[in-house]
């Protein structure tokens, strides 16, 4: 018997450990039977012509929004952030565009000089020129498959690279700036750009590429990161040890950063130091994961959410299957439940159960026309809703 008990009271342990772990994410991930709730998804139409664009980003002043797809096709075999690693999958088709939501008009954006590894986007920002407010930098999340070991793509993971680009507002050409490839750049989801065209923030969604570490995160074996990144001097990790880390969007100050659990949800709110390090300052619960972040011309901090988490995984897999989406607002407590802490408040603004926005990994709100704009990484068409 004493042979045996070491073994079981660890196995017990184990056990213990990985209840604590699992039993909060069931209500996280939405598998507690958790209710839809139709929410402003009655006054929307869709726009076929952009599939499968997992970021979206407003430019406020003209209302265009910038998009960066690819093809539903091409998601199911090569997501690197959910492990889907097939690199002689469906490739070459991936894109940026612009959609201006006045006319209709959708513009696929042609890169010179051409970037040699191809791209395969995820994350993006753009951002007006601190010199010029009609000359925009976007920063470009490239997932670029192993070119030299193609085959070996589900051992070694991506060859991943953030990509600077420099455009004007109504031009459809982008000049390729930099491709910035550092070892701190270990799975990149999203990006924060300056108006410097030089320095960006940039999410990692694990600490690993491949690891068998990465199947086990959800119990906090595993966790992401924030890298800060400047073209001329290098890149470092400005803060690590984020669970789930993923989307990420700055404050109108501009040292306020927050970022998105995908995992556990909520959002960490991180203030940049002086050494371009982060401090976490303070988390803002969420009753569900999260994905992509933006900030409106108010101030608000919008995200897109999944009401059920493993059938989002699923959509990304086989986009025919609905995947509901919801939407998140987050905006500055002034009522009397700021005097006992309550910094943040969160309102569900819209929630639909996949036929009207489907699987939605990013969502932005243009304040001055009342319109919210929905899409994501697996994502048939962008969905445009008046609010």
């Amino acid at each position: 018997m004493s042979r045996l008990y070491f073994p079981i009271s660890v196995l017990l342990a184990v056990a213990a450990v990985v209840g604590y772990r699992l039993y909060p994410l069931l209500f996280i991930l939405g598998l507690n039977g958790r209710v839809l709730e139709p929410l402003g998804n009655t006054d929307c139409i869709t726009v076929p012509a952009l599939p499968a664009c997992e970021k979206i980003v407003l430019h406020a002043p003209t209302g265009v929004l910038y998009l960066a797809c690819s093809s539903p096709e091409s998601r199911a075999h090569w997501t690197p952030a959910i492990n889907r690693l097939n690199a002689s999958g469906p490739a070459d088709d991936d894109f940026l565009a612009t959609y201006a939501p006045h006319t209709g008009a959708i513009v696929r954006l042609v890169i010179e000089p051409p970037l040699p590894g191809g791209l395969s986007v995820h994350g993006m920002d753009v951002v007006p020129s601190a010199d010029d407010p009609r000359e925009l930098f976007i920063y470009a999340v490239n997932h670029r498959r192993p070119a030299d070991a193609p085959d070996a793509a589900s051992k070694i993971g991506a060859d991943s690279t953030i990509e600077v680009f420099k455009t004007s507002v109504g031009s459809a050409v982008l000049t390729h700036l930099h491709t910035v490839r550092d070892p701190a750049i270990i799975t990149p989801n999203d990006i924060a750009g300056s108006s410097n065209g030089r320095e960006f923030f940039f999410t990692n969604d694990h600490a690993s590429k491949t690891s068998l570490l990465r199947h086990l995160a959800v119990l906090g074996l595993q966790a992401g990161s924030v890298g800060y990144c400047d073209v001329h001097t290098g890149c470092k990790i400005a803060i690590p040890s984020l669970q789930g880390a993923n989307g990420i969007a700055r404050a109108p100050n501009n040292d306020t950063i927050f970022v998105g659990s995908a995992l556990h949800g909520g959002i960490y709110v991180l203030e940049r130091q002086a050494d371009n390090a982060l401090l976490k300052t303070h988390t803002i619960a969420t009753d569900r994961p999260l994905d992509n972040l933006s900030v409106d011309e108010e101030g608000v901090v919008w995200a897109a959410t999944f009401p059920y988490g493993l059938t989002m995984l699923k959509h990304i897999v086989n986009a025919t299957l609905l995947s509901p989406a919801s939407a998140h607002a987050v905006v500055r407590n002034t009522g009397p439940g700021s005097f006992y802490g309550e910094k943040f408040r969160v309102e569900k603004v819209f929630e639909d159960n996949g036929t009207v926005a489907r699987g939605t990994t990013s969502v932005v709100h243009d304040a001055v026309r009342r319109r919210l704009f929905l899409h994501g990484i697996s994502a048939p068409h962008l969905t445009v809703c008046a609010l």
